[in-house]
């Protein structure tokens, strides 16, 4: 069974298809249809719901985070021990709460389609975010499109909804949603059951390494931002499925003198912030990476694992050096990245292992890091080329080179020779054309829908041109976003 709060009143299922979307919950199951379908692959945003989960305040007591999602892409065992907020609970006493009444004061709904996503992309903003400016507000509605070309008012309604946040039914009934999630919490472990399929939901990493070593074929998600594509878009439907997202060992995060542990199934909007410190490259590529709603549920774990040749963090990681802690039962292993990743979408990944976190080492002396992202539109599109380069000049010459490459090969992977002719070379231009010429060894891509073989090649190319102006010139004005 799972347990969850629909607004304020629990609900209980426990014969539901693990298959089943919220999306598709709400409007087929609690027939509440202000949550629409537009894209159904988290592009839009019209889907979009809040979550309110559990989380830590600065004083140690437990309070509410509220997190944008979007419900197409969200497995219904993902409700788990959380708060779902649709557009329907934010009337207030009869009254329109405050983010749909600044959508009326500025004439911010037209066709009306997209309205009760924005409204609840607003609603996250209000309670994250107070005061909100013009980037924060671009960001929170990043992943929501308006059809009749309406933003300008769109805007203005969030300026005014945060400016001055009055407070609501979800303020006054905060501690006694927290202490429900609690006793929910306090439960132990969920799970789901049907004759379409069957879905646990451990609530410890002892508990994840015994169910996936008893069933080594179910299929993991955290967010299952990709995985719900196979069921909603291919017609997959999967038989046997593990939640990992209430393990809160996969969740954590910290930091050492040398090494940054991120867990597996920690939300890329946690891990942004923690990677932006160290290395502000990879705080920006994963700005981009997709919607907000994207990156509230999708995890780092996640895209590792997926083992896709266009990922975005793979090539990043693997010029930084990264490793991966696997576990299968009670073992538990070391692996470098670059070790993971054998064939197209084959790993090194034993049957019942899993990625318990990721360890990407902290920044050395001397070292520089630039990663750059080659995509039709800058934000929330696929890459053609990601390119990530982590190097070291010493009196000039180069020490130490990490090069990675996603988009050139069946798999994210180090440019070997291109590194061998920079090392002990100084670094300049002589020295990057020969390394330019070296890519050519490293790399055969492939020509499909988003780039020919020899535009991905010669972009490979231009972007270490571009590292190293970029590094000779440090007074150049603010890259975008790392956006070429």
């Amino acid at each position: 069974m799972i347990q969850f709060l629909l607004d304020h009143q629990l609900c209980s299922e426990e014969h539901l298809d693990p298959n089943l979307t919220v999306l598709q919950y709400l409007r087929e199951r609690r027939n509440r249809r202000g949550t629409k379908e537009g894209c159904g692959s988290g592009d839009c945003g019209a889907c979009t719901v809040v979550l309110g989960e559990l989380a830590s305040r600065d004083d140690g007591a437990q309070g509410l985070r509220y997190r944008s999602v979007n419900a197409c892409l969200t497995f219904i065992a993902s409700l788990h021990g959380k708060q779902l907020i649709t557009v329907e609970d934010l009337k207030q006493q009869g009254r329109l709460h405050s983010v749909q009444q600044a959508m009326v004061d500025c004439h911010g709904s037209q066709c009306g389609f997209c309205t009760p996503g924005f409204v609840m992309s607003l609603f996250a903003l209000q309670k994250n975010c107070p005061g909100a400016d013009t980037p924060a507000i671009q960001e929170a509605l990043g992943g929501n499109l308006c059809r009749c070309t309406g933003y300008r008012p769109i805007m203005d309604a969030a300026a005014q909804a945060c400016a001055a946040p009055a407070q609501d039914s979800f303020d006054t009934r905060e501690a006694a949603t927290v202490a429900q999630l609690q006793a929910i919490a306090a439960q132990g472990p969920g799970e789901l059951s049907s004759p379409a399929g069957h879905c646990q939901i451990p609530t410890s990493l002892a508990s994840l390494a015994q169910a996936y070593a008893a069933d080594p074929q179910a299929r993991l998600f955290a967010g299952g931002t990709d995985l719900a594509l196979e069921v909603t878009q291919q017609h997959r439907p999967l038989a046997s499925m593990i939640y990992v997202g209430q393990v809160p060992e996969l969740r954590e995060i910290t930091s050492s003198a040398d090494v940054l542990t991120l867990g597996a199934a920690a939300p890329l909007t946690d891990c942004y912030a923690a990677l932006a410190t160290d290395y502000p490259d990879f705080g920006a590529l994963l700005h981009r990476f997709a919607s907000l709603q994207v990156r509230n549920q999708g995890t780092l774990g996640g895209n590792i694992g997926n083992a896709s040749p266009i990922g975005d963090a793979p090539p990043l990681l693997l010029a930084l050096g990264a490793s991966l802690v696997l576990r299968q039962g009670e073992e538990q292993r070391t692996l470098p990245l670059e070790d993971f990743y054998l064939d197209y979408r084959i790993t090194a990944r034993r049957p019942g292992e899993f990625i318990e976190a990721v360890r990407v080492p902290r920044p050395s002396a001397g070292a520089w890091f630039r990663a750059y992202k080659v995509s039709k539109r800058l934000d929330d599109d696929i890459s053609a080329v990601c390119a990530a380069f982590n190097v070291t000049v010493e009196n000039g010459r180069v020490s130490q080179a990490r090069i990675a490459y996603g988009g050139m090969a069946a798999i994210p992977k180090r440019a070997l020779a291109c590194e061998a002719a920079l090392l002990g070379q100084p670094w300049a231009n002589a020295s990057v054309e020969a390394a330019c010429q070296a890519l050519a060894q490293d790399f055969t891509p492939l020509s499909d829908l988003r780039a020919s073989s020899q535009y991905r090649l010669l972009v490979a190319q231009n972007l270490l041109r571009k590292c190293l102006i970029e590094t000779h010139t440090p007074d150049l004005p603010t890259r975008v976003a790392a956006h070429v």
